[in-house]
């Protein structure tokens, strides 16, 4: 999965791509470098971010969702919280729903469900504008497994089956560095679950911490695609990446490795 930030604020690339001819660009050359999902972003989520209104994170997806579902042939995945989004980039021509909030906010579940579209539901510890203040846990890998099986719980009653559900444990949303790789660690175990997973840790501050701090995110890149590695070999379905031909390098080894040691 390939990031497309249409947001002038997002930490790693922002500003980059939110016009509509520069998306498009963007999209057509991670797909050549190996990506089957685009991962479309109007409001940024890091954190100390502020929120965007309605009407602005509209403006910033809807184009963009309907120039790509005419232009190009990839899936197309819509990364927001809000109803109303949700319906238009379903209508617009989204293939996946794909919420940090994890369907949390008024309509959203409904929503959701009337589109028909899988959705992915993320682990989120607070909001983006506080999630990093003091985030605790007594058992990090539990209280996320919990809250994840919880929200698919809700998926299932509003409508949405079973095979039409993804989690994400929320790497760096709420946590720590310790928190963080701990989950890594025991990734497998939210396999249990019973859905696919996504991960997503590409440039994140966790990468940077153990990297002496570098503070350009490009810089980043070859730990996280050994970041992605890992997520692969631990279960992940779907890895959302910056740099997607780094990545899909790295994954060419794990899927190998996998394939011989199946066979």
């Amino acid at each position: 999965m390939g990031i497309l930030n249409v947001t002038p604020d997002s930490f790693s690339d922002g500003g980059k791509f939110n016009q509509i001819d520069k998306a498009l660009e963007h999209t057509e050359a991670m797909i050549r470098q190996g990506a089957a999902i685009v991962d479309v972003g109007g409001e940024s989520t890091r954190p100390g971010a502020s929120p965007v209104s309605l009407e602005e994170e509209l403006d910033r997806v809807i184009p963009v969702v309907d120039a790509i579902a005419r232009r190009l042939d990839v899936v197309i995945s819509v990364d927001t919280s809000r109803p109303e989004v949700i319906t238009q980039s379903s209508q617009a021509g989204a293939h996946i729903i794909n919420d940090v909030r994890a369907l949390q906010l008024d309509g959203a579940m409904q929503a959701a469900a009337e589109t028909g579209l899988p959705v992915c539901m993320m682990h989120m510890q607070g909001e983006p504008g506080s999630m990093q203040d003091n985030p605790q846990y007594e058992d990090v890998v539990s209280q996320v497994g919990q809250f994840l099986s919880s929200r698919a719980s809700a998926a299932r009653q509003a409508g949405i089956a079973a095979d039409q559900i993804l989690l994400d444990p929320g790497f760096g949303f709420g946590k720590t560095k310790q928190h963080n790789y701990r989950l890594l660690n025991q990734l497998n175990s939210l396999r249990e679950l019973g859905y696919p997973l996504l991960t997503g840790l590409s440039r994140k501050r966790m990468i940077a911490e153990i990297l002496g701090g570098h503070s350009d995110p490009a810089e980043r890149d070859v730990a996280s695609a050994a970041a992605a590695m890992i997520c692969a070999q631990n279960g992940a379905s779907i890895i959302r990446v910056h740099n997607v031909r780094q990545t899909w390098e790295a994954l060419q080894v794990v899927n190998a490795t996998l394939r011989e040691g199946n066979e």
